[in-house]
């Protein structure tokens, strides 16, 4: 990855621009792109409404082709029929219906692999409108400088408290330190990609995803803009405590072999415990000072046993991933799709 692109090429949005007086497409080589933009979607009827509005809003504000591919990730609530009424109505409107709730990143993933492969520029972003469609502008406005991922930076968290904010912070301090790979921090998934980029993601098979880290690991120029986050439109956020738990664990056993290193400091640490007090406990006996204790073996079998099981626990995360991959399953199957050709409906 480009990490000095990403650092010195930033794009601060604090006033409105028009794409449309833009010159930077020369820079690209493109006369006039296409757009295709991604949103996931789970149970977001309470908000649908301003989505449609400011998506709509959006196409006719940047006045180049525009696609919108809508996932529904298994939704319960009115979602689905929302979504088919709309695409009914719009034929830029291509809805996934998924056989069932197979999380966020897999949505996310679903939706790239059915973008139109001619299309210039995708953008991934979330349907609550914490991702505001009007940084979109934006992003394109970037990557017509040349930069084949452009990814959104939060300047503000609004509606975020301390503990989300801090837990987040320390994630991606942890991450920096632990992998190879940058991952920008405050940057979710809401970014643009071009299409080589989105060529490189439809080539990943893995099972355990972190989108963000996947299209950090895959190098090209890069840039960002940064914009002030807002609250929820409405609703109640997916990612419980447990799911970004579990996101972050992913990352970090995806993208780093560290924890499988660190299992075996416990176990080099017990070993060599366990040496030093067999020869304190041998001289001990020599000088005929030994007591019986219970207390000392139960101390003992603790440490050695906890060390072992926490080793094996590690090194098992790591297994049950190659299992898991072993079995090359599809990521996703889908119930549905309109308005997309005959020959698109396959599970991927």
């Amino acid at each position: 990855m480009h990490s000095s692109s990403a650092s010195s090429d930033r794009l601060f949005l604090t006033e409105p621009f028009s794409l449309r007086e833009s010159q930077s497409d020369a820079k690209r080589g493109i006369e006039t792109p296409s757009l295709a933009i991604v949103v996931p979607l789970y149970n977001e009827a309470e908000v649908f409404g301003n989505l449609r509005g400011s998506l709509k809003d959006l196409a006719t504000s940047l006045q180049i082709p525009t696609s919108f591919y809508l996932i529904d990730d298994g939704s319960t609530d009115e979602t689905p029929t929302l979504l088919h009424n709309w695409a009914k109505e719009d034929e830029r409107v291509r809805v996934i219906h998924l056989s069932r709730n197979f999380g966020h990143q897999i949505a996310l993933t679903a939706g790239l692999d059915h973008v139109d492969p001619s299309t210039d520029f995708t953008v991934v972003m979330d349907g609550d409108l914490q991702d505001p469609p009007e940084v979109v502008e934006a992003l394109v406005e970037k990557a017509l400088e040349g930069f084949e991922i452009v990814y959104a930076r939060r300047r503000e968290r609004q509606g975020e408290g301390v503990f989300k904010r801090s837990t987040a912070h320390i994630f991606y301090r942890m991450m920096s330190s632990i992998s190879r790979v940058n991952i920008p921090e405050n940057v979710g998934d809401f970014r643009l990609i071009g299409k080589q980029a989105l060529l490189a993601f439809q080539s990943m098979p893995e099972k355990h995803r972190f989108v963000r880290g996947m299209f950090a690991w895959m190098g090209f120029p890069q840039a960002e803009v940064e914009f002030d986050r807002s609250s929820r439109a409405g609703g109640e956020t997916k990612y419980s405590i447990t799911k970004m738990l579990s996101l972050a664990w992913n990352a970090t056993t995806s993208f780093s072999a560290l924890p499988l290193r660190l299992a075996l400091l416990p176990g080099v640490g017990a070993t060599v415990f366990g040496i030093f007090y067999s020869l304190y406990s041998l001289i001990q006996h020599i000088r005929g000072e030994t007591v019986p204790g219970w207390t000392t073996i139960v101390i003992l079998l603790s440490l050695f046993n906890g060390s072992l099981l926490l080793a094996i626990w590690v090194i098992g995360e790591y297994i049950a991933k190659i299992f898991e991959e072993s079995k090359s399953r599809p990521l996703y199957f889908v119930a549905d799709k309109v308005n997309f050709e005959e020959k698109d409906r396959k599970a991927k």
